[in-house]
């Protein structure tokens, strides 16, 4: 008498649904309110909404987003290099509105550092992460003129791009207005 392997394909198939209604109804693993959000280093004059990391920086801010509302994260920056120093520690709370908040600008000396936080009242681990802080040299040089003469200004970026554009409008009206009230006498239309 031939047997049908139907019976065991049926109770591997009941298995089966058992099995995945089980996991299905099981409650998903959720991180501890207020567990959820992240912290960006942003170079000094970032866009807050530019959420991405930016592991060197010189004059820096730390972004704080996605974390539950009314909350309160608690940072410190230690350096992880002799380089750095041991003075060159921060430390604060980032105050969350509708779950984002940033602190004010700060600098630290050349050499690696690592930022850690934990979220005021949340049960996780606290999360971190490393970055480094490399000012140029020309960093708290004062703005005089460059040495030896000739002219010009002492930094790079002392003058910025819209004030050029600006300074170049403001000659191109001026001459045009000097040209026109120079050909006609008196000022006369």
């Amino acid at each position: 008498m031939p047997t049908s392997s139907r019976p065991r394909r049926a109770a591997a198939l009941t298995a089966l649904t058992v099995g995945g209604a089980l996991l299905l109804g099981a409650p998903a693993a959720v991180a501890a309110p207020g567990d959820n959000g992240d912290i960006k280093i942003h170079m000094a004059g970032t866009a807050v909404e530019a959420r991405a990391n930016q592991p060197k920086v010189c004059r820096f801010y730390l972004d704080a987003f996605n974390f539950d509302i009314a909350q309160g994260v608690n940072w410190t920056i230690e350096p992880q290099s002799a380089q750095a120093g041991t003075g060159a520690t921060l430390s604060g709370v980032i105050t969350l509105a509708n779950g984002e908040g940033v602190t004010e600008n700060m600098m630290l000396p050349a050499g690696q550092y690592r930022l850690e936080w934990t979220v005021v009242g949340g049960t996780g681990a606290p999360k971190e992460k490393a970055f480094t802080s490399a000012c140029p040299d020309s960093i708290g040089v004062p703005n005089g003129g460059p040495p030896a003469g000739g002219g010009g200004l002492a930094r790079a970026d002392a003058f910025t791009p819209v004030a050029g554009a600006a300074a170049v409008g403001l000659t191109a009206v001026g001459g045009t207005v000097w040209f026109r009230r120079r050909r006609r006498p008196h000022g006369a239309a």
